[in-house]
């Protein structure tokens, strides 16, 4: 019998590259000695039983938390970068990500989308560093 965190981990497993960009896995360890808990709910809950609903694609999951951590604003952008990551990850490419951030524009503002925008630029040239 598989538990929540098994299929949690499985799930996140799919969507994180170990190589490439921050992790949830690395986020969790930060978490270890203060508050396990949270990297618990974040496997069981999110990954386990959210990510594994049916009808959505990956690569549209990650593209819906995208764009919820942007209209989040700046207090998010640690999370957004994991979460490109993902998203990349999961397949969206490079120019789909910055398409949708500037599809934002109306609703969250530039300065927000700036941000979102410089973020991704950031995760980019990292993962172009570390594939080198």
């Amino acid at each position: 019998m598989t538990t929540r965190y098994d299929k949690g981990k499985k799930t996140l497993q799919e969507y994180t590259d170990p190589v490439k960009g921050t992790n949830h896995f690395e986020l969790m360890k930060e978490l270890d000695d203060i508050a396990p808990d949270i990297g618990k709910y974040i496997v069981e809950f999110a990954y386990g039983d959210i990510y594994n609903r049916d009808h959505l694609s990956k690569k549209f999951r990650a593209l819906t938390v995208l764009s919820s951590l942007i209209t989040q604003g700046s207090g998010s952008l640690p999370q957004l970068e994991l979460h490109i990551n993902t998203a990349i990850n999961a397949g969206l490419t490079e120019e789909e990500i910055v398409e949708a951030m500037i599809q934002l524009i109306p609703y969250v503002g530039f300065p927000t989308v700036i941000n979102a925008v410089k973020q991704a630029k950031h995760v980019f040239h990292e993962r172009l560093q570390e594939s080198e």
